[in-house]
């Protein structure tokens, strides 16, 4: 497709595409900007909506800002368009993350189609999973999927998965201790109770909570410190199916890769009919990161630890209106 026939109605359709993607405590840390005379969407990172505390190096921003990237990849796809990506284009401007060129399709952009349908039914589920396993082949296509986009995604053994879950209740108790980490999570979380605020287009609403669990979580509970009426209790998988994606090194542009694969492994795991999570907890605290790589994988720095398995879907979280996060030029 000829750049001259991508006009700013369809760069606005592809960033309400990209804008489904998930982002640390849905914070949303992003923004585009449309090159009319070039077809080029350019990603820009939004340092006011970083995690100052818990993400002082901004790895989890870069990486939400990978899963958008990506998901713009698949909506341009879909509708027919290529998208040529530069990471990290211009070394003067830190925030300008990644730049689409948007043109004629290549096969490889077709291949992302048959994943746009997964777009808009990706959502977090803070909820108990069955305790039926994933097949082994569901596992060897989203290893496949991570590879695709340069990363590496590994299923710990029994052993490593307590361990992993170990350092989630660590990282917790850090959580608990820290005014400052604890300040963080409360500004981007509902507060159901008390005289209701303006409804919010950004973090993460009380309805996606998930239940209130009878014993240890590999999820994060975001209700803890703002009680929900009726939330009701759960008792969670024994043994959750954990998996973790690297990458060999911990680059700003490594981080954006990790993002995109993040968000294409979540892709095909909800066309496979598997709800999701993240669990990030460990990841934020230096100390604890370095633990969660499986020593007896050859994986250099662990982006990210997912939940997978069959359950309730997560409810869909707000988004920000296209029109505050395109600028058009």
């Amino acid at each position: 497709m000829a750049t001259d026939r991508i006009d700013a109605d369809t760069a606005a359709v592809l960033v309400g595409d990209a804008v489904t993607a998930p982002s640390m405590h849905n914070a949303q840390p992003w923004r585009f900007v449309f090159r009319r005379a070039t077809g080029v969407i350019e990603l820009h990172g939004d340092p006011e909506r970083a995690m100052k505390r818990t993400d002082p190096d901004h790895r989890a921003l870069h990486l939400g800002c990978g899963a958008v990237l990506f998901n713009l990849r698949v909506s341009a796809a879909w509708h027919g368009i290529g998208a040529e990506v530069g990471l990290l284009p211009d070394s003067s401007d830190a925030w300008l993350l990644a730049t689409a060129a948007l043109g004629t399709p290549t096969a490889e952009d077709q291949g992302l189609a048959v994943l746009y349908d997964a777009l808009r039914h990706r959502h977090t589920s803070r909820r108990p999973f069955s305790d039926e396993a994933v097949p082994p082949p569901v596992l060897d296509g989203l290893r496949a999927a991570a590879r695709l986009e340069g990363c590496r995604l590994t299923i710990p053994d029994r052993w490593h998965t307590e361990a992993v879950l170990s350092l989630v209740r660590d990282a917790e108790h850090h959580e608990e201790m820290d005014p400052l980490a604890r300040a963080e999570t409360d500004a981007w979380t509902a507060h159901p109770q008390g005289v209701a605020p303006a409804p919010r287009d950004d973090g993460i609403p009380a309805e996606a909570f998930g239940p209130r669990s009878a014993g240890p979580t590999p999820v994060r509970d975001f209700g803890r410190a703002h009680p929900v009426p009726d939330r009701g209790w759960a008792v969670f998988e024994e043994h959750p199916q954990l998996a973790l994606l690297g990458t060999p090194n911990d680059t700003a542009a490594e981080w954006l890769r990790a993002g995109q694969a993040l968000e294409r492994v979540l892709l095909q795991a909800t066309a496979d009919g598997l709800a999701t999570s993240m669990t990030s907890q460990p990841l934020e605290w230096p100390e604890l990161r370095w633990a969660v790589r499986d020593p007896l994988e050859s994986m250099g720095h662990v982006q990210m630890v997912l939940r997978l398995g069959y359950g309730p879907p997560g409810p869909a979280t707000p988004r920000r209106p296209v029109t505050e996060v395109l600028e058009l030029r």
